[in-house]
């Protein structure tokens, strides 16, 4: 017997995951499920890929909440899935605005988001449990940023900076003694990550503030994450995967794998923080990178549609004693390869 149907809010409909996160949840194979896409462009991709659509500000508006409680009114949805870091603060802010009109926010609570929105607050709020993560400092002036670097080892070795908080690669970028500026200028594409300490001198030299930035050991291996559903700090489902060739800033491939180890400090990090909800937990070399607290890119089974278990579970149509049967089904042969596609229209 198929299920009742569904009606879901989708935030940020027209980002790089959205075409098949709106794509998979309606091929779930149990039910029907209608999306109403929200975005701040009247252009975005997800206006022609959802059962409905409007526009919204931006998550840093201040009319962002007021526009998107009225969506919620008026749709009445029975779960609102946000994609965008920059508008899941104001949710998680908001949250108990947007459930008085029927809606199941699927967003953590503002103290989880916070600390994980900030990555200098999320390795201070990690340092006191057992759980690896590169050596980190948070240099207040530039003559601290050199003397930083040189102490985490440049220019024998690589190191790396990026603002606490930022959405994606923007600002990150690695310190190499060997970067080669006119073999970046006219070799490589114009997002090269690699600079010298000399080139970061010369740009912050003349500043009147100095940013505020995470200097870090540079971690040369590949990069896993534990994307997760979680419940007040226990881990429900899980799925882990390898993030590959990255195109501006967008990894465009991905492997899931068996990775046992990453997953019990996983569980470490959920428990010891209390976060809830959709979570991506993202490691370098063993060691904890950054958390993303929303829906994010899935590899997704037919059997195993991670965002689609967790609306289930919400709902409280599969309970804790099916969870391991469930996450038995996720299979580690499984590929993603994200691509551009193209959507067309007359005005």
């Amino acid at each position: 017997m198929p299920l009742p149907p569904l009606k879901c809010v989708l935030t940020a409909a027209g980002c790089p995951g959205a075409s098949t996160l709106i794509r998979m949840l309606k091929e779930n194979g149990e039910r029907e499920i209608a999306i109403h896409g929200v975005d701040m462009y009247a252009d975005a991709s997800g206006r022609f890929l959802c059962d409905s659509f409007c526009v919204v500000p931006s998550g840093a508006s201040p009319d962002y909440i007021a526009a998107l409680t009225e969506v919620v009114e008026r749709e009445r949805p029975d779960v609102l899935l946000v994609q965008s870091s920059s508008e899941i603060e104001a949710v998680a802010r908001h949250r108990d605005v947007l459930a008085q009109h029927g809606a199941r926010v699927l967003a953590d609570g503002l103290r989880g988001i916070e600390i994980a929105a900030n990555k200098a607050l999320t390795h201070a709020a990690c340092s006191g449990i057992p759980v690896p993560q590169p050596r980190m400092m948070l240099p207040a002036t530039l003559d601290d940023f050199v003397a930083g670097a040189r102490e985490l080892g440049y220019p024998d070795v690589p190191v790396c900076f990026k603002p606490p908080v930022a959405k994606g690669s923007r600002g990150f970028r690695v310190l190499s003694a060997q970067s080669d500026r006119a073999h970046a200028l006219l070799h490589e594409k114009p997002i090269n990550r690699y600079m010298t300490l000399d080139d970061f001198v010369e740009v912050f030299r003349d500043r009147e503030a100095f940013p505020e930035l995470m200097l870090m050991e540079y971690v040369d291996a590949p990069e896993i994450t534990v994307d997760l559903f979680a419940d007040k700090g226990e881990v429900i489902f899980h799925q882990t995967r390898t993030r590959e060739d990255f195109e501006t800033g967008l990894a465009m491939a991905f492997r899931t794998v068996d990775q046992p180890d990453l997953v019990e400090l996983t569980r470490d990090v959920v428990r010891h923080l209390g976060l809830d909800y959709y979570q991506s937990v993202q490691w370098i070399g063993g060691k904890l990178l950054e958390i993303n607290p929303r829906v994010s890119t899935f590899v997704y089974q037919e059997d195993f549609i991670l965002p689609y278990l967790g609306i289930k579970y919400a709902l409280g149509e599969v309970a804790v004693a099916d969870a391991p049967g469930i996450q038995a089904r996720v299979r580690t042969s499984r590929r993603s390869l994200r691509y551009y596609d193209q959507v067309f229209w007359d005005e």
